[in-house]
């Protein structure tokens, strides 16, 4: 028994060391677009234009590094500004299934073609169910957006009272850049950390426990196993960062890399829980539309991906982890470390979560972000005087747009 715990913590702490460096850099870059690329922002080109609008929510949604969890209050935010509905799916779908973070990660543990063939395939995905639910129920053109220019760093400015032009001379690039990266180190890995070390133990488990030969023969290949990899992946509740690992070990079993590519796009991208909150939030007809669109999309992706690397002649898993080894060893090692550091406070929140410490708004320290929590409170607060949080009710959601109900009353949801 020892023994093989040892085993999957080897093969755990192996892959970690491949993926600490890039997961730091991805974090990086996801606190530099919380400065400077604000959900709320984007929200001002997305409610004009059928298609158009769809386009520029799933380009954007891109690099944003949010979980399918994570995404709903601000996906919320952006419908509330005036976004339509298929650029809001397309926001949905894109912004979960990728993210600077998982990029950098695939580039680590996989190998550049899944790189490359992950975020075009989220596009897809998202681009699809965007311009089917625009299609079928075209937005209302009368219907004008309103971006949210408030200052990002400490609310000094709402941007109507302080034009932005006024606002840029408030703070300096060096306080932007201070907030956006202590942002990722705080905020954003308190989101990302929990489900990730599970991602990584699971990868470490799948490397010893289960044998090469079940799953060549389930999941080596083909539309069989595409299907089946969906039936495992939609209901399952993962972010883009954490199913990498576990796709990595997939494929060095056996997996085929489009069965993998399945995996990676409907895993984070759907579950029980946001399905329940999307039929709210859009309505029966494109949530089944959201569905339908990332399972078709995953699967022909898959099936192109796995005839990339058959016409190529390229082995996946020979492929696997060999863009970490060009880093030095010295350098794998310290940002692991340093990645575990930044760690012990979200995972101390997250084991404190497990054992049911909450704070009293059904949000588990440390297992729902900081968009997911005010959005908590605000739902609290608009329904009763009972705060409930340890606040006189004097505390308001770090965002006014996101305590207004998630569905428009008048609205007919089909």
């Amino acid at each position: 028994m020892l023994n093989f715990l040892y085993n999957v913590l080897l093969a755990s702490w192996d892959m970690l060391q491949q993926a600490s460096v890039y997961i730091l850099f991805g974090l990086m870059i996801g606190g530099l677009l919380k400065m400077f690329l604000s959900p709320a922002y984007v929200a001002g080109h997305l409610g004009n234009g059928r298609f158009s609008s769809v386009f520029k929510a799933a380009l954007l949604g891109i690099p944003i590094p949010l979980c399918s969890c994570g995404v709903l209050p601000a996906a919320a935010s952006l419908k509330k500004q005036g976004a339509n509905n298929g650029a809001t799916t397309a926001f949905l779908i894109s912004t979960p299934e990728s993210g600077v973070d998982s990029i950098s990660i695939t580039w680590a543990l996989l190998d550049p073609i899944m790189t490359i063939a992950r975020p075009i395939s989220a596009f897809i995905s998202a681009f699809t169910a965007g311009s089917a639910e625009n299609f079928f129920n075209p937005p209302d053109k009368g219907k004008q957006t309103k971006a949210d220019l408030s200052c990002p760093i400490d609310n000094c400015c709402d941007g109507i009272d302080c034009p932005p032009e006024k606002h840029k001379k408030h703070h300096s690039l060096v306080e932007k850049l201070g907030t956006g990266l202590k942002y990722a180190g705080t905020s954003l890995w308190a989101d990302l950390a929990g489900w990730f070390f599970v991602g990584i133990l699971l990868a470490g488990l799948i490397n010893v426990l289960i044998p090469d030969a079940i799953i060549s023969r389930y999941l080596g290949g083909g539309l069989s196993s595409m299907l089946l990899m969906l039936t495992f992946g939609i209901p399952l509740y993962i972010c883009a960062t954490a199913s990498t690992p576990i796709a990595a070990a997939f494929i060095m079993k056996g997996v085929s890399p489009g069965t993998a590519l399945v995996f990676l796009l409907v895993g984070p991208a759907t579950n029980i829980t946001s399905l329940s909150v999307l039929i709210g939030l859009l309505g029966k007809r494109a949530t089944a539309l959201y569905l339908l669109s990332i399972a078709v999309i995953s699967v022909l992706c898959g099936l192109a991906v796995d005839a990339i690397y058959f016409s190529l002649g390229i082995s996946a898993v020979a492929a696997v982890g060999h863009a970490a080894e060009i880093l030095p060893t010295w350098l794998m090692t310290t940002a692991t470390l340093l990645l575990l550091a930044l760690s012990i406070h979200p995972l101390y929140n997250v084991i404190r979560g497990w054992f049911g410490a909450d704070d009293g708004c059904g949000c588990s320290s440390g297992s729902c972000g900081t968009d997911d929590h005010a959005h908590s409170h605000s739902q609290i607060h608009s329904k009763t005087d009972a705060t409930g949080c340890g606040c006189s009710g004097s505390c308001e959601p770090s965002n006014p747009i996101q305590s207004q109900p998630l569905v428009d009353p008048g609205e007919d949801k089909k």
